[in-house]
This record gives structure tokens, sequence and C-alpha cells, in this order.
């Protein structure tokens, strides 16, 4: 029988955590209960495993209604979550307009995510104005908050020429520590530098370590990328642009 939100306040921290590392069927209970009690956080949690479909099964017309929940709190990723599912149709339609407002809202709280996709919308011109000025800014702006993503961005803007000058060794010094934080795209960027400074035994490092965690849209990229690599081989700058996985 599922604990009460008593039971579950009661607990000591310890045995508590231990439950919160459990089976996803025990852990979807337990933030169950705790978000019905009104826990904006567990709200949030809730919601993004009825997203995920991890020990519960998927939902994403409720994930989208906890988020909406915690969000009324001010709850910064809940409010970026929002905004995700605006963006991606999970359980309402696609909005990408309605999705920015949300990601302005995260990003006002100073949250590196909702900075991050307010920056990518900006980019492409999707919901908002393309502007890659202001893109630039928000990337910035999160990446100085320690976001990964954001670096490797940040070094696409280098290396491509956007609002900066050219400068393959910002591009370079961006994507390694995008890389070393932990970003996959960072780290495919990050041995491609390699790679063209002659430094393959290193570059086949972040390689692996970038298949660790990359999606497998972005693996057959990577693949297809290095296998065009070998045969034939790529001039040396041909790599930057439209050339290279997204």
């Amino acid at each position: 029988m599922p604990l009460s939100f008593d039971e579950i306040r009661a607990l000591p921290a310890g045995q508590l955590a231990e439950k919160l590392a459990g089976s996803p069927e025990e852990v979807a209970a337990i933030l169950q209960v705790a978000a019905e009690a009104g826990v904006a956080e567990a709200q949030a949690l809730y919601g993004q495993i009825l997203l995920d479909g991890r020990g519960i099964a998927a939902d994403p017309a409720m994930a989208l209604r906890w988020f909406s929940e915690a969000a009324k709190t001010g709850h910064a990723m809940a409010i970026n979550m929002v905004g995700r599912c605006c963006e991606h149709g999970w359980g309402t339609r696609i909005d990408k307009g309605l999705a920015a407002q949300w990601y302005r809202a995260a990003a006002d709280r100073g949250l590196d995510w909702g900075l991050y996709n307010l920056a990518t919308l900006h980019c492409l011109g999707e919901g908002v104005p393309l502007d890659r000025a202001a893109a630039l800014d928000l990337y910035r702006r999160a990446a100085a908050l320690g976001h990964a993503k954001s670096v490797n961005m940040i070094g696409g803007f280098y290396e491509d020429g956007w609002v900066v000058e050219r400068d393959m060794a910002a591009a370079a010094d961006c994507y390694r520590r995008a890389a070393e934080g932990g970003d996959f795209r960072g780290q495919f960027n990050h041995a491609r530098m390699l790679l063209d400074a002659q430094e393959a035994e290193e570059a086949a490092i972040w390689l692996a370590r970038m298949r660790e965690t990359a999606t497998p849209a972005f693996l057959a990229k990577a693949d297809a990328w290095l296998s065009a690599r070998r045969s034939p081989p790529i001039p040396h700058g041909s790599t930057s642009g439209t050339g290279r996985p997204a």
C-alpha cells in the first residue's frame, strides 16, 4: 500500500533518499502522493516521469498538467517544461510562440535551460524573430551558469562566424569546455577539432564518451560524418556550417 504524505514527511532523510533511489515504480508512487499534496518540486518531477514513462505509463497530457501546477508556484524548471511541451506538442498542440513566452519566463528567473531554449528559438527564428545576436547573448548568459550545451553553441557561432568574427581557436576552446562539461555535441565537436589537429588518439576518446549519452539520431549523423571524412578525405576547414551534425 502506498505511503501517505504524512508518512513520507515523517521518514528520516536517509530513508527517504533510499526510497527515491529505488525502483521506478516506487519513486513514481512517492512523487504522485507528494505532488497531489501540493509540493511543487514533486509536481515537476512527477511531470517528468509521466513524460518519460518511467515507473508509470507515459502520459504527456497529464505531465503537462503537473508541470503547469508547479509553474503556478514560480518553479523555474516546471515553467521551462511547459515551454518544452508547447514547443514539441507534448500533451498539447505545437505553439512555438507560446513556448518562447514560457522559456522567457524561465530565463527571467535565471534558469540556464530557459535561457538555452529561448536562444535556440531565436537561432532558428521559430516562434520569435530570427535574431542571432539575441541568441548569442542568451547562450552566453546560460554558459556563465555552467550550461555545457550553451558553451557548445557559442563554439558554433565562432566556427561559423555568426555575429562574431570567425575564430577557430575560440571555437575549439568552447568545444573543449562543452565536452568536459558532458555535452555529447560538444564532445563530438571537440573530437572534430582534434582530428583536424592530427590528434586521432585523443579524438577517439572523446568520440567514445560521446556515444555514452548521444541520441540515436545524433549518432547516425556523427557516424555518417566520420564515414565521409574517411572516404573521401574532407579538406581541412570544410566541416563548418552544414558540414557537421546538428
